[in-house]
């Protein structure tokens, strides 16, 4: 099994592209749906909200492909894109005025103590579950450079064909020398509603043939995959044995992918998480420690734009630079000879809008090379936000990281 690299950056190319349906997020905050009159409106999507966190939080140059509708709620989430500094390059079509085609609703009651969320779609008619292969030049898109292509199971879900332009997408990815990743983000009312009469068994299962690196927990593996799993009953939901163990199916059909991550989460109450990552990277297991989520208004809160997404991200760090998000809080140096360079991380930042969502906050596993003058940082994605309240004391920088011992 060949070592993963992510490609160096290219003046003019892309660091990071994913293919997914663009969303909208209603949200009535606490009120559940049966008794609100308001709504909030977040603009969203799994494979979205990757890039959106590279490129807000991280600076990276990123790009989302997607299905985009010529009507007010098309142009509302146009803008949100923007806003998020990814470019937007879109399949377009019109809207009839009555039946679509739609960008697709979620409804997202966030719950609040003892009331657990209620999530649901409207996806009728979507927009994004039309395109198809042929509808993007991936060969144009990849010309000045591409490093990590990106796309998930949501939206290969969504109808027959989006599984067939995610594999397209993929090989031209490869071809151009990117890093490819894939989550599996298994929805079953999604598959039973396609229409396609195909299991996601079989679907994901030729999509994981194109992958470096999958994102998913042991259910998605399982039930995404069609893996038997091993029959563990783990003490807590953040023992990763049961995802390791199943991790053993994994390299045996499909000794392509170099890496499979997951974040874990325990839930005390509507209003309290807690929170780990693991990853497996060429045979080795790392883990990172476990952070306490708590928040005033319920778990999905957390899901405000963008939401929570689980994905695998890096970040390059600049030559002759201080690492990124080093802090005097907690300082991070390059790797030292015997050191490994992977290592978990808990990093807090300010959200886009810090002042109606307080704090984020991050866990997941940083890779580093062995140079001190260039280093990758790797790792399992869960972004979460509380809106009335900072997620713990966060700490005087800002832009730190805090380690494990």
């Amino acid at each position: 099994m060949s070592e993963l690299k992510i490609p160096a950056k290219k003046a003019g190319g892309l660091d990071f592209l994913s293919l997914g349906a663009l969303v909208t997020r209603l949200d009535p905050g606490i009120v559940p749906f049966g008794f609100a009159d308001l709504y909030q409106v977040h603009v969203s999507g799994g494979e979205f909200n990757v890039a959106a966190n590279l490129a807000r939080c991280f600076g990276q140059n990123t790009a989302v492909t997607s299905a985009m509708v010529d009507y007010p709620i098309g142009a509302k989430i146009e803008g949100e894109v923007r806003k998020m500094g990814v470019q937007g390059i879109y399949k377009r079509f019109k809207h009839d005025g009555v039946r679509g085609p739609n960008m697709a609703q979620v409804w997202s009651d966030r719950g609040q103590g003892v009331r657990a969320p209620v999530v649901f779609y409207n996806r009728a008619n979507e927009a994004a579950a039309l395109l198809k292969p042929g509808d993007f030049d991936w060969d144009a898109l990849f010309a000045k450079g591409i490093r990590w292509f990106h796309s998930g199971g949501i939206f290969a879900a969504l109808s027959p064909t989006t599984p067939e332009l995610v594999i397209e997408a993929m090989k031209a990815a490869k071809k151009a020398g990117a890093v490819v990743s894939f989550d599996l983000n298994y929805r079953a009312k999604l598959w039973a509603a396609n229409g396609s009469g195909a299991s996601a068994s079989s679907v994901l299962g030729r999509i994981a043939e194109q992958v470096d690196v999958i994102v998913g927990n042991e259910e998605d593996l399982q039930m995404g995959l069609g893996l038997k799993g091993p029959d563990i009953h783990a003490a807590s939901k953040l023992d990763p044995e049961a995802f390791y163990r199943t991790i053993e199916e994994v390299k045996e059909r499909w000794p392509n992918v170099k890496a499979v991550a997951t974040t874990l989460r325990e839930v005390k109450s509507t209003n309290r998480h807690l929170w780990s990552a693991v990853l497996w990277l060429e045979g080795k297991r790392y883990a990172a420690p476990t952070a306490s989520w708590t928040s005033t208004t319920g778990w999905a809160a957390a899901m405000a734009s963008p939401p929570a997404s689980s994905t695998v991200f890096w970040r390059a760090r600049t030559p002759g630079k201080p690492w990124p998000w080093a802090g005097p809080t907690a300082p991070f140096s390059p790797p030292s000879p015997g050191i490994p360079p992977w290592r978990p991380w808990i990093r807090w930042w300010p959200s886009p809008k810090a002042a109606r969502h307080g704090f984020s906050v991050k866990a997941g596993i940083i890779a580093r090379s062995g140079s001190t003058t260039d280093g990758l940082r790797l790792g399992v994605v869960r972004r979460l936000r509380s809106r009335r309240r900072a997620l713990c004391p966060p700490p005087a920088d800002e832009n730190c990281i805090r380690e494990a011992p």
